[in-house]
């Protein structure tokens, strides 16, 4: 029993992920978009505990990697682009351009699938990222309705079509860039060795405190800001 519950637990973590993301974009379809912003933090969980679950279990399989790259799929691929089609539908519409320039978040989809696919095959992404991952880049977008609930006045600026295609084209660019960042998985206590892990989770904490949903882009801002830091430093520390 205690074998099975070891086996299994992680893979039924990451099914949840995917139940999350599939909720969230039946929401998200319903113009519910706060739920279905809710849902992709859920889904973020989730994958989180997955990830810790499989390492405290030891039950690393090739199944439950393809398993969770197909889940952050839904959850981190098709429902933020979903969530960012509804928010160019309430942007003002541009006559005889909007009808196709609406469709270009699918790429967000297209991008992720290759991020994805690139992460599961890409040696160096053992203990770092290649580009932005998935679930940052969904979280980014989940706050955006978030955002202007909590201020409406931002919201004239966010449903600005050609605003958010600016933004889906950057996401994309990201998800596939060659930029190195940090994993936020603390594989020892040492303070040195994570003192950036300790530093984004620290203003992260306080930003989130007082901004609330509005920090997120800056958060991820910093979180790129710092790994590229730390990859400085790390280089130049190797001897050429």
């Amino acid at each position: 029993m205690k074998k099975r519950v070891k086996k299994h637990l992680p893979n039924a973590i990451t099914c949840a992920n995917l139940f999350s993301g599939c909720i969230g974009i039946v929401f998200a379809f319903q113009d519910n978009l706060i739920v279905a912003a809710y849902a992709i933090f859920l889904s973020s969980i989730f994958d989180f505990f997955d990830g810790l679950a499989s390492r405290v279990l030891n039950s690393y399989s090739f199944i439950g990697k393809d398993l969770d790259s197909l889940a952050d799929m839904v959850s981190f691929g098709v429902l933020p682009s979903v969530i960012m089609y509804e928010l160019f539908l309430q942007a003002p519409q541009i006559d005889k351009i909007s009808h196709f320039l609406n469709f270009v978040v699918f790429l967000i989809p297209v991008f992720s699938a290759l991020r994805l696919a690139k992460f599961n095959n890409d040696t160096r992404q053992s203990d770092s990222f290649i580009g932005l991952p998935t679930p940052a880049n969904a979280i980014l977008i989940a706050s955006l309705p978030l955002i202007m609930q909590q201020y409406q006045t931002l919201g004239s600026y966010i449903l600005n079509p050609y605003v958010l295609t600016v933004l889906v084209l950057v996401m994309c660019t990201l998800l596939v860039s060659e930029i190195p960042l940090m994993s936020l998985k603390f594989k020892n206590r040492d303070f040195n060795k994570n003192i950036f892990r300790y530093l984004l989770l620290l203003f992260s904490a306080i930003l989130i405190l007082f901004f609330k949903f509005v920090a997120v882009p800056v958060v991820i801002f910093i979180y790129i800001t710092l790994s590229l830091i730390q990859f400085k430093i790390t280089n130049d520390k190797v001897p050429g």
